[in-house]
């Protein structure tokens, strides 16, 4: 990805609704430098709650928290509640069990 470009980051599920309700946009645009910066560190700055988030989703991959974005990644912070099935078809369990 270019270094210029930034990473697009969005919020699913129950950390979307809590956006909404602070009246914050639900997708933004964030700066990444260019050796990258934990999917944990951007969640901070965007004050969304840790132990509220499974797992990240890096250009349609699940990952742990720990993740790098770097620019130009697509980003979605992903909640606990997704339906069983999915979170271990699609690798948010074990992306969740990475994180903690």
């Amino acid at each position: 990805m270019q270094a210029d470009k930034p990473a697009v980051i969005r919020m699913f599920g129950l950390l979307h609704t809590l956006r909404r309700r602070q009246g914050l946009p639900v997708t933004v645009e964030r700066s990444v430098p260019t050796e990258g910066k934990a999917a944990r560190e951007i969640a901070l700055e965007l004050r969304l709650p840790l132990e509220k988030i499974e797992a990240v989703f890096c250009n349609h991959h699940a990952c742990p928290l720990d993740h790098l974005v770097m620019p130009g990644d697509r980003v979605a912070f992903v909640p606990y509640g997704t339906p069983g099935p999915h979170r271990y078809c699609l690798g948010i369990k074990q992306a969740g069990d990475r994180s903690r």
